[in-house]
This record gives structure tokens, C-alpha cells and sequence, in this order.
């Protein structure tokens, strides 16, 4: 239902008295014309509806479609249901229709011709695959230090952190590098198999991304020429999983904890040499394997692991 304007109410009153009191004194004392008055007492019939201003849109325009037209835009959406307004208005063009794509537009806005885009498919992820004891797979990644945290001596060198982080128990083990090679990535897997088997667990499985410093997969060697990593994890009968190319949330535990330690570590951090980049780290390694995690069941990846090896209890 249409709502009653004050345009309308004033109309009303305006009219009222004029009938009551004349015309000339209803339009001094509304400030307005005795001619504006003539007219809505002509159309006035004592309601308030006929009060209400009528459309002032005209009926035709010497430039609107014509039937020509519109029954060529009415064949060509039936042939063509999916086409966007771009689209549609360059197949018009190519049977010789001569309007503009807004005037297209406005034609079917009018008609309702307008296509209502489908959403995209929706990505569902696979079900996670959960590993039941520690070792079992280790996500590695290596991150570059930002350049903004190194200073004075340090300043416009490149320095490197490789991570691994056992998928069951969110235990890391870091390590500073000063290059990002497959034989820096060689070093650290020897160190970190050394450090997990003191904690009293052996490495299965290790999972990386596609980087030249893992493996020549997408390099031009013959596929059975292996890196060096490779051929350190070969040596060890440890199974190295690569990663879909260009799908970083497959290794969704190590990406994230980059995340955090940007948020945690670099964002409020500087490094003045190599060496007090690898004391810090390691002080943030620390804190890490010692904090409390909600996929734990909010104990630290450290209790989560002790509590695996000495009573065989599990999280997930």
C-alpha cells in the first residue's frame, strides 16, 4: 500500500480551507498561488488519494526500441540463457543492433532478461588424514627471515629458517641457515632425525613442497636424478611425499605455524648477526614447544609428545 506524504496532507488541508474561506485566502495564507489551488481542486474528489502526485514519466520516447529490436534482443536471450550482458550485446552487434550495452541494460532490466549468475562450486576439502603416533609424517618448510628484521651488520644478508613440525604431537624443531640449498636442507634433516631420536621417536614419512632445495621434480634432470635430500632421505628408508605444486594448504601444519611465527616472532624482533638470529630463534623455539594448543586439548606440543612415549596417550 502506498504511504500518505506530508505533500499530500498539506494538498488536503490547503483545499479544505479554500472551500471554507475562498481561494484567495487560502493562498495567502499558505504562501502559495491561487492557480497551484484551481488545479487540485479539479482533481480533488475528497480523498486523500487523489492528492498523491501522478508519474511525470513519459508514455514513449522517440528513441526507445523497437519492436524490431526487441523481438531480435527476445530471440537472442532464448538462444543464449547464460550469456552475461557483455556477451549477449556483442552478439547483437555482430546482427546489426545499434544501441549502447546501457541501453541493452535498461531493456532487460524492464523485460526481467537479467542473468542470475550461479555461485561458484564451493571447495570441500578431503577429510584430514590424522596420524596416530609421533613421526609418522613431518611437514619441512623453510622460511625466509623478512628483510626488515635485519639490522646493523646483518642488514642485506639472507638469512633462512627451516622448519619441521611432527604432524601427531605439533613438536618443531628450527634451525638457522645462512643459504636455502638442497644441501642446507640436507644438514637440517640429519639434525632433525639426530634431535627427534633423543626425544625417543624415528621419522617415517618426511612431506615437502616442490622447492628446488627438496627435489628436482620439476628440474631438467632425468627423474631418477635425486637431490641431495633426497638421496639423504633414501639412505634412511624414509618416504619422502611431495605436495600438490602450487597447493601451500597441504602443508597446512608448517604454513601455519609460519604464520604465527610472524605474528609472534618477526613482527617484534631485530637481528644484528647470524649468530643472534639463531640464539632468538631458538628462545622462540622454546616458547613454542612449551604453549599450550587447542588441537592438543590445550597442552603444549612438548606434554603432548612426553605423553605419547611414557603412557602411550593420545589427542585426536
Amino acid at each position: 500500500m502506498n504511504s500518505v506524504t506530508q505533500d499530500m496532507r498539506f494538498r488536503q488541508s490547503l483545499l479544505k480551507y479554500s472551500q471554507k474561506y475562498g481561494v484567495t485566502k487560502a493562498a495567502v495564507k499558505y504562501k502559495t498561488n491561487r492557480q497551484y489551488i484551481y488545479r487540485w481542486l479539479r482533481r480533488y474528489d475528497g480523498t486523500i488519494e487523489s492528492l498523491r502526485e501522478k508519474s511525470r514519466r513519459p508514455h514513449h520516447h522517440p528513441n526507445q526500441h523497437t519492436e524490431q529490436e526487441l523481438k531480435l534482443i527476445r530471440d537472442m536471450r532464448r538462444r543464449n540463457p547464460a550469456a552475461g550482458l557483455v556477451v549477449l550485446w556483442v552478439k547483437l552487434r555482430q546482427r546489426r543492433y545499434t544501441r549502447t550495452v546501457t541501453g541493452l541494460y535498461r531493456v532487460l532490466r524492464r523485460s526481467g532478461g537479467m542473468v542470475v549468475k550461479p555461485k561458484n562450486p564451493k571447495y570441500i576439502p578431503k577429510p584430514y588424514e590424522q596420524m596416530s603416533y609421533p613421526g609418522e609424517r613431518v611437514q619441512i618448510d623453510v622460511k625466509f627471515v623478512p628483510a626488515a628484521c635485519l639490522v646493523g651488520a646483518a642488514a642485506g644478508k639472507k638469512f633462512y629458517q627451516y622448519t619441521a613440525i611432527d604432524e601427531f604431537s605439533r613438536y618443531r624443531y628450527l634451525e638457522a641457515f645462512e643459504e636455502n640449498s638442497t644441501y642446507s636442507s640436507t644438514q637440517f634433516l640429519i639434525h632433525m632425525l639426530d634431535h627427534f631420536k633423543r626425544l625417543g621417536f624415528s621419522v617415517k614419512c618426511v612431506q615437502t613442497d616442490n622447492g628446488f632445495e627438496f627435489t628436482k621434480r620439476f628440474g631438467t634432470s632425468a627423474p631418477d636424478n635425486l637431490s641431495l635430500f633426497e638421496r639423504a632421505l633414501k639412505e634412511r628408508k624414509i618416504t619422502h611425499k611431495l605436495i600438490r605444486p602450487f597447493t601451500p594448504r597441504h602443508n597446512g601444519k608448517v604454513e601455519r605455524s609460519h604464520r604465527k611465527d610472524n605474528e609472534y616472532f618477526y613482527a617484534t624482533h631485530t637481528f644484528y648477526s647470524f649468530n643472534d638470529f639463531k640464539k632468538q630463534l631458538a628462545v622462540h623455539l622454546r616458547k613454542y614447544n612449551n604453549f599450550p594448543m587447542r588441537p592438543l586439548n590445550w597442552i603444549s606440543p612438548k606434554a603432548a609428545l612426553d605423553n605419547f612415549l611414557k603412557h602411550n596417550v593420545t589427542y585426536h
